[in-house]
């Protein structure tokens, strides 16, 4: 699809008070590009409002606060959004880190049906940034400061690790090309005319998905790739301000990996964020793995699964030699 096309909503189930939730997603050869450093993280300063001039949270949002807090606890009584990264319950080789690459970052979770984003998983070339990355962090009015301190530091340590897993220039900007808004209801519901800006071409009804997402949805990341080679260029990731902590933290890790590249989920991923089950919260070595893989200059932007996928298996090979 040329232009803006959403990679990931990280979405939860029907069954999801009683175990589990879904995650959804949504993320032409060029000459390899060299290897490049992992950039100096360098905070963008983004002064914190004084707390008399945040707006109060609307009577909407104190009630959506309050459902994704039992959210969460039904998560966590059921052992789900693990932080440890994964260990010797969950281990994987080097035919299950191939497969997942195939899986996630050569396929897409979403296609355009009738003008509208419809959950149907599609082969895809490879995506991913040829340009340094840029985060800029965004807090919605009525997000209160100590929140914004706590997003400001998960934020920041992401970007750092996602550069020495990619070896990509990744680091944080007061002027970005990758947006991540911090958004309660009543903001993210009038946030249309500032997408225009942000990703020219976004579309209409991409714009109403974001506009519109149900309480169902919990975060969603649009990438853009406007010469329809693969190479992004532009993105948004839309986290809801009131998820309790570890949710928040949650969406950051998912939404921002999968804005680089890895577009796609599947439930044979594990240890894996990038997987419907919930069990973990937070980016595993099996997911540094795949961002590593993305970015090998053996890969080049637009590579058919055909193409990518001997070269995917050798790196698979080499990389888990290298880290055994």
């Amino acid at each position: 699809m040329t232009g803006p096309r959403i990679l990931t909503a990280f979405q939860m189930g029907a069954l999801v008070l009683a175990s589990a939730a879904l995650y959804g997603c949504a993320a032409t050869t060029v000459s390899p590009i060299p290897q490049a450093r992992p950039a100096v993280v360098t905070p963008a300063v983004v002064p914190a409002a004084p707390q008399s001039a945040q707006r109060m949270l609307s009577q909407k949002s104190l009630a959506m606060r309050k459902y994704y807090e039992n959210v969460q606890a039904d998560f966590l009584r059921n052992d789900l959004l693990r932080t440890d990264g994964g260990g010797v319950d969950t281990p994987f080789n080097e035919v299950q880190l191939t497969r997942n690459f195939d899986a996630i970052a050569l396929n897409d979770e979403y296609a355009t049906i009738g003008g509208q984003f419809v959950a149907q998983t599609t082969r895809s070339t490879l995506h991913r940034w040829e340009i340094p990355v840029r985060i800029g962090l965004e807090f919605g009015e009525s997000v209160p400061n100590a929140q914004r301190a706590i997003d400001r530091a998960t934020v920041t340590a992401l970007t750092a690790r996602l550069a020495r897993a990619t070896r990509h220039p990744i680091s944080m900007s007061s002027q970005p090309n990758f947006h991540v808004l911090v958004l309660n209801e009543d903001e993210r519901q009038a946030i249309g005319p500032r997408l225009f800006q942000l990703v020219p071409g976004i579309g209409q009804s991409m714009v109403n998905s974001i506009v519109d997402m149900p309480r169902s949805s919990y975060c969603v990341v649009v990438a853009s790739d406007p010469d329809d080679n693969g190479a992004y260029t532009k993105a948004v990731a839309i986290i809801r301000g009131e998820h309790p902590d570890l949710m928040r933290m949650s969406c950051f890790h998912e939404e921002i990996a999968q804005g680089l590249g890895l577009a796609n989920d599947s439930p044979r991923a594990r240890p894996s964020i990038f997987n419907d089950d919930e069990e973990f919260a937070l980016l595993t070595r099996h997911d540094e793995l795949l961002l590593q893989m993305l970015y090998d200059p053996r890969l080049h932007i637009g590579m058919s699964p055909e193409i990518a996928g001997p070269i995917s298996a050798q790196i698979a090979r080499e990389i888990l030699g290298q880290n055994s």
